[in-house]
């Protein structure tokens, strides 16, 4: 049975974490001399810049709790979804003892955490479909491990880990498992947050970087129990997320009908761009997508990478990655880049 206090590292339980002028100080006041502000304002661009911001995001988290239709209790904010995979692997995991568990191949941040926290990553590769099964599971979870990290839809694959396998996870592991959903805007499926109450050892991983088109602010979400994110706050700096990107992020969320216009948009172009690809003759294979990118199979991923540098074209190349060879993992652009993509691509080696 999952317990939450029997996973977080024991210098944590007892932890006091650090005090802000802000914290410590509830009410109205009109006078702020308690925090060793600039009283005279802001060289940048807003006056009000020269206070800090508000530790909790309270407007913002409200905001989102109510789009996502969660809690504010329920809602963890960083500095981009890799601040919360850092924060979580410190939250449980001994330094030197445990480890943490992923699918290959998978988005990198979840190694370089786990590097920089003497973590073992024990990384299980995935199937030709880059798909999930529990056979793949037999063995590998241990005493010693403390986070299952599932990214669905996939990066770089594309493609929605299967729920049942992800369920099976949930039901039989006792530590955490973080789905990390920074594409689920551009798939059809419904997000893990809505399992939250049924799950007390699921954290979802969101962010502002893809649909919102926010990647410069910073901005990641974590969904997960009160008691889950009441740690996370607990360890996280205090003022992790500064007041113009909780300003732009406010603005953003009331412009929920515009996001959905460019979500439609990026799918058709989506469709597009797979169905041309598939004409080309230095294409093997393109995997289907349920994201804002696709991975595709091409003769010689090296050399036509270094072709589409060349024409000012630049796209990943995921060759060296587990399952991947002569891949590449192309963005979905606009529609003109996504037709100069093509025709270029066409007159390799002629």
């Amino acid at each position: 049975m999952f317990k939450l206090t029997n996973l977080v590292r024991p210098n944590i339980r007892g932890m006091k974490p650090y005090s802000s002028a802000r914290d410590e100080f509830k009410g109205e006041a009109s006078i702020f001399i308690d925090a060793n502000e600039n009283s005279l304002g802001s060289m940048a661009a807003s006056q009000h810049y020269n206070r800090y911001p508000d530790p909790h995001q309270k407007a913002l988290k409200t905001k989102i709790a109510q789009i996502k239709e969660v809690r504010p209790e329920q809602i963890f904010l960083g500095n981009g979804s890799d601040e919360a995979i850092d924060l979580l692997i410190r939250l449980v995991c001994q330094p030197g003892h445990d480890q943490i568990l992923a699918f290959g191949p998978t988005y990198g941040m979840y190694e370089v955490s786990a590097n920089l926290n003497d973590i073992e990553l024990r990384q299980v590769k995935l199937d030709a479909d880059f798909q999930l099964t529990r056979n793949m599971l037999q063995g590998q979870i241990h005493s010693e491990t403390k986070i299952v990290f599932i990214c669905s839809p996939n990066n770089p694959s594309g493609n929605l880990i299967n729920r049942s396998t992800i369920e099976y996870i949930l039901q039989s592991f006792n530590g955490l498992v973080v789905i990390d959903e920074a594409y689920i805007d551009f798939s059809s499926e419904e997000s893990w947050t809505k399992h939250l109450i049924e799950f007390p050892n699921l954290v979802v991983l969101q962010t502002f970087s893809k649909a919102w088109g926010m990647a410069a602010l910073r901005l990641g979400m974590a969904f997960a129990s009160e008691e889950i994110i009441s740690f996370l706050d607990k360890i996280k700096p205090p003022y992790n997320i500064n007041e113009a990107t909780q300003e732009i992020a406010l603005q953003a969320l009331q412009s929920t009908e515009r996001l959905q216009d460019m979500i439609q948009e990026i799918k058709e172009n989506r469709s597009i761009l797979i169905k041309e690809l598939k004409k080309l003759t230095v294409v093997k294979k393109v995997y289907p997508s349920d994201a804002n990118f696709i991975l595709v199979e091409v003769t010689d991923a090296n050399a036509i990478y270094k072709y589409l540098l060349q024409a000012g074209i630049v796209v990943r190349n995921r060759t060296n990655q587990p399952g991947c060879y002569n891949c590449m993992r192309i963005s979905v652009g606009t529609k003109a880049e996504n037709e100069k993509l093509v025709k270029t691509l066409k007159y390799f080696n002629l």
